[in-house]
Order: C-alpha cells, then structure tokens, then sequence
C-alpha cells in the first residue's frame, strides 16, 4: 500500500514540474527558460528536480509526450460513443485535435519550434512510436467499425490505424514547419491548404472511402493560424 502512496506522490510531483515548465515556456520560450527557473517557481532544490528529469532535455520530451496523453483523453469519449457512426467519429477526431491545438496555439508553436529541430530527431522519434502504440487503437476501433457500415474498405484495421496517425503526425510537422517558415515576414498560407488537400486525399485512399468524405483541418481552422480576421486570404 505504501507503494501505491508513493508512486502517486511521485507522479503528482513531477506532473507539478511539467506545469511549470509548460507556463515558462509560454511565457519565456523554451530556449530562454533554465532549469533554475523552474526551482525558483516551485521553490524546489535543483537535487529534487533532478530525482524526477535527468536533464532540460528530459522535460522537454516529458512535455510532449504529456501533449500527446492530454489529446488522447481529449478523443476518447468520440472514440467510444455507442450512437456516432464511423465517418462523424473519425471527423469529430479531427475537428477536436484540431481545436485542442487551437486552444493552445501559442505554446504549441514554442514547443514545435524546439521540438523539430535536428537535435531532437531521436527523442521525436520515440515520442511518436510511444504516441502510435497509444494512439493507433483508437483509430483502429473506429476503421473496424467503419468496415462494419460499409464505408470504409481498409481490409487490415489496425495497420491502417497505424498509417493513418502517421499521416497525421507527417501532417502536422508539415503544416508547423510551413507555419513557422512564414514568421516574422508571412507567407502564403494556400501552401497549408494545398498540403491538406494531399494528407486528406491520401487518407481517404488508405481507408478506401468516397473522395470527399473527410475533412482533415477545415479553412476556418486554417485562418486562425494563419491570419488577422477580415484578411481573405483564401
């Protein structure tokens, strides 16, 4: 029993870091933010940080994979709803992915930023395979199901599901490293739509449904991350 105590005293401790971290990266940025900042917002000793992350590095991995956990409980209800049909479940994943990035706009980019830089391609790497294992099933429930109405004709559910995230994933480093390539100058944001317009054609291949049938991320979606309301630039 005193384990139990223990384990849940250890993962409310470093869940407290991950917040702080996650707030000086908001407000800092990644690069400007020392591990020094965050003892002197907790009031922790630098030995009590390093009993829970070996490095910055460390928490930097930890933040992701903390983004990937939060999506995921953010999909769950959709995933298993009794009265969706597959289509509008698989839609209502993208369309809340898409929000919940959205909501938090600012620090996803800060985190991008670092995240895709070349120095964190193996850490990236491993992120992704754990997101895959926890995510993919989902996506799988949802093909078998979409199998079992007659509108998708994926024969192999749960490596689709795979390919599938890994579209998602791909897409998203793509739409990202476009969005950050666009600052502080702009950029023409048709290449976003353009690059969409190719994820979302794909994915309807891999799940061998009707051309149209989906829409990844919605131009409404793609002029909040893009431009100033009134610009009409799509």
């Amino acid at each position: 029993m005193a384990r139990v105590v223990n384990e849940k005293e250890y993962a409310e401790k470093r869940n407290e870091i991950l917040t702080a971290a996650q707030r000086l990266v908001q407000t800092k940025g990644y690069e400007q933010m020392a591990i020094q900042d965050i003892l002197d917002d907790l009031q922790i000793s630098k030995g009590a940080f390093y009993h829970y992350f070996g490095s910055k590095q460390a928490v930097l991995e930890a933040l992701a994979e903390r983004m990937v956990e939060d999506a995921k409980q953010a999909i769950l209800p959709i995933v298993h709803d009794p009265h969706l049909p597959a289509l509008e479940k698989l839609q209502r994943y993208f369309d809340t992915i898409v929000r919940w990035k959205t909501d938090r706009k600012p620090y996803v980019l800060e985190l991008a930023r670092v995240w895709l830089a070349d120095d964190n391609a193996i850490v990236r790497q491993k992120v992704h395979a754990n997101g895959v294992k926890r995510t993919a099933p989902l996506l799988a429930t949802i093909i078998r199901q979409g199998i079992q109405e007659g509108v998708f004709t994926a024969s192999l559910p749960d490596q689709a599901g795979v390919i599938v995230l890994s579209l998602l994933e791909d897409l998203n480093e793509t739409l990202v490293g476009l969005l950050l390539s666009f600052e502080p100058n702009g950029g023409d944001p048709r290449c976003l739509a353009d690059a969409v317009a190719a994820y979302t054609d794909a994915l309807e291949r891999v799940l061998g449904t009707s051309p149209g049938s989906l829409q990844i991320v919605d131009v409404a979606a793609l002029k909040e991350w893009t431009i100033s309301p009134g610009d009409d630039a799509f």
